[in-house]
């Protein structure tokens, strides 16, 4: 019997598929609190639900999936709750990364990784080595990232260039700040979905969500899987995107 999931999957055009989706994954906090459970327990499951939306973009041929991992804003929380964040990423990437490996997707990350403990980083660095050589889907996890920041970074790189003599004032445009932003690597995000219902982008990916269409669900983000995937997808398809342009 084919189930809710496989069924919207049969509604994608494999021909008009985002190139690019981002995820502001948002609910794991209110998801253990509706079940009396400590915030971490949201957390846990929300790693579920990375597992099954990574296996579900890669099943339907997605080429970049960027997920806003950990914000720069997100330091600010209790010590408890970003010790234990910082735990499940260095235990989940160990886990995984055989699993990513097998289905050929290759791991990266964006945001100001330096912040993070050498053991972190040690790991994350081999994760990525590992799946360097895969061409199929690739994971973009922002983590320690923040929109303003790679904006002002990009700025100090370009203000460096301009002093040494390099760049001419005239020669800045879009195309040359691009190149500076931590996704000069990668297309603009072709879909932005949020989870949880709320209506912010949160400092994800300013520069780049310019003309990006917004999927916003009420899903909290541990119960977010394949069928709320496809939904946004189908949703997405529907659209008509003209870039500021008109039909004639």
């Amino acid at each position: 019997m084919t189930n809710h999931a496989d069924s919207l999957k049969a509604q994608i055009d494999p021909a008009r598929l985002p190139q690019h989706v981002a995820i502001i994954m948002d609910g794991n906090g209110r998801w253990a609190k509706k079940r009396n459970l400590p915030r971490t327990a949201g957390h846990e499951a929300g790693v579920d639900a990375v597992r099954e939306v990574v296996r579900a973009a890669s099943e339907i041929n997605i080429k970049y999936l960027t997920l806003y991992t950990f914000s720069v804003e997100n330091w600010k929380r209790p010590r408890e709750e970003v010790a234990a964040l910082m735990k499940l990423l260095t235990r989940t990437t160990k886990r995984e990364v055989d699993e990513l490996n097998r289905n050929n997707v290759r791991l990266m990350t964006i945001g100001h990784i330096g912040g993070l403990s050498l053991t972190r980083r040690e790991v994350l660095a081999r994760a990525m080595e590992k799946t360097r050589d895969n061409d199929g889907l690739v994971l973009n996890l922002a983590l320690n990232y923040g929109g303003r920041s790679e904006i002002i970074d990009a700025v100090r790189a370009i203000s460096m260039l301009v002093r040494s003599g390099h760049v001419e004032i005239g020669e800045i445009n879009e195309e040359l700040f691009s190149s500076y932003l931590y996704t000069s690597d990668l297309p603009d995000p072709d879909l932005l979905i949020r989870t949880s219902g709320e209506m912010r982008i949160s400092n994800f990916l300013l520069w780049q969500t310019s003309y990006t269409e917004l999927h916003v669900t009420d899903v909290l983000w541990p119960d977010f899987g394949r069928a709320e995937l496809f939904t946004a997808i189908i949703d997405y398809q529907r659209r008509e995107r003209r870039f500021g342009k008109v039909e004639v």
